[in-house]
């Protein structure tokens, strides 16, 4: 126990936190079983860290450890927590569960049995939690956390501190809230480099941005999707190859029968794979609105910007560009559907054109324009910019 003692309080002393995460304010920290989910390299470890460190500081009554640790070959979740807790422990903070094999029913055991504990977990986005998880169905309080928004980029490379806005807020009181910003900043002088490199905090770190990025894919594709979907290594090729060609057209109307001949599978296999990869938040699948989605997307996206730029080493479509930020931005907090008069149904209401004029005889609900290259916008013309403000 000591040896985890001091791994915690080295991480702590040590912890690079420079903004603090939209997702902190909103997770429910009096629960006593939490779960947070999201892809690799957004930055889970920080996160739960930063719980840690503002909650407990160095109080030993909070423990973090990582599955990643050998010990954990041959001693269990629950007589580890139970000792932590016999000892004084009240917060135990575990990292990568997933990588403990029936992690799920031996946390189900801690929260029936050990009520003076709080456990807080981080796992894949591809791992199942709540209704997809039976022995934590009404246990666990899951959150999945999300690569920085475009207001949380903006406030750490300028030094600011803007709070998120609302989507009505957006909606109906844009040119105020954008002058006000304006006045303070210039936003669309980070906006392009958001796009480039912004999303995953690993751009902070003295590295090769793009060599980081392609190495935290393979191992989404190799070890998270792979481990948790059972999919054999002897296929991970053909895993590889939907998503180079997902990649190279999004955002795209899928013809699944073209995918699993370019594949050299079949539909059914193709169709798990989309879902797979959208698991793993490194693509979006847009349905239309009322569509049962296990049917086939109308619409596929990658899940952010920079996961374009990934495959793109050369110039790449603005307007793809911006149409994908436009997703990731809003997808977070309201519901997106594909709509032939626009770009985007949001919310099943606001039909969304992005960078472009509203097509002629679009009657179906009310029309917004989110421009780029716009500071400050005028009645139902918004700056795209602005809606990367909403967490």
């Amino acid at each position: 126990m000591q040896a985890f003692y001091k791994t915690h309080r080295y991480r702590i002393e040590h912890l690079n936190q420079p903004v603090r995460r939209e997702l902190f304010h909103a997770v429910d920290w009096s629960k006593r079983l939490i779960g947070i989910k999201g892809s690799r390299g957004v930055g889970k470890t920080t996160f739960l860290l930063d719980f840690a460190k503002q909650t407990y500081g160095l109080d030993k009554s909070c423990l973090y450890v990582n599955m990643n640790n050998l010990y954990f070959t041959s001693h269990s979740i629950v007589s580890f927590a139970d000792e932590f807790r016999k000892t004084g422990g009240k917060a135990l903070i575990i990292d990568q569960i997933y990588k403990y094999p029936d992690w799920s029913k031996e946390l189900k055991y801690c929260y029936d049995n050990f009520t003076d504990l709080q456990i807080v977990f981080s796992g894949s986005s591809v791992m199942p939690l709540e209704e997809d998880n039976p022995d934590l169905d009404g246990r666990v309080s899951a959150y999945t956390l999300e690569g920085f928004s475009f207001r949380e980029y903006l406030n750490l490379k300028s030094g600011s501190s803007f709070q998120s806005i609302s989507f009505n807020d957006i909606l109906n009181g844009h040119e105020e809230i954008s002058r006000e910003i304006v006045s303070k900043i210039r936003p669309l002088a980070f906006y392009n480099d958001y796009l480039h490199h912004g999303y995953y905090p690993f751009f902070l770190d003295k590295h090769n941005y793009f060599e980081i990025l392609l190495k935290t894919i393979n191992f989404i594709l190799e070890i998270d999707i792979s481990y948790l979907q059972q999919v054999e290594l002897k296929y991970l090729p053909k895993l590889r190859k939907l998503l180079y060609l997902v990649a190279k057209s999004a955002p795209f109307q899928p013809n699944i029968s073209k995918l699993s001949n370019e594949v050299e599978t079949s539909r059914a296999t193709v169709m798990n794979y989309l879902n797979y990869l959208k698991q793993a938040q490194l693509i979006n699948l847009l349905f239309e609105s009322g569509d049962n989605q296990a049917k086939k997307a109308a619409y596929i996206y990658m899940q952010n910007p920079n996961l374009v730029y990934s495959v793109y080493k050369g110039e790449t479509d603005q307007k793809l560009l911006n149409r994908t930020f436009f997703y990731n931005q809003v997808a977070y907090n309201n519901e997106l559907n594909y709509c032939k008069e626009g770009d985007f149904l949001v919310n099943g209401e606001y039909v969304f054109c992005i960078d472009r004029k509203v097509p002629s005889g679009s009657k179906k609900g009310r029309h917004v324009i989110a421009k780029n290259m716009i500071e400050v916008g005028d009645k139902n013309v918004i700056p795209l910019w602005l809606f990367g403000f909403l967490h």
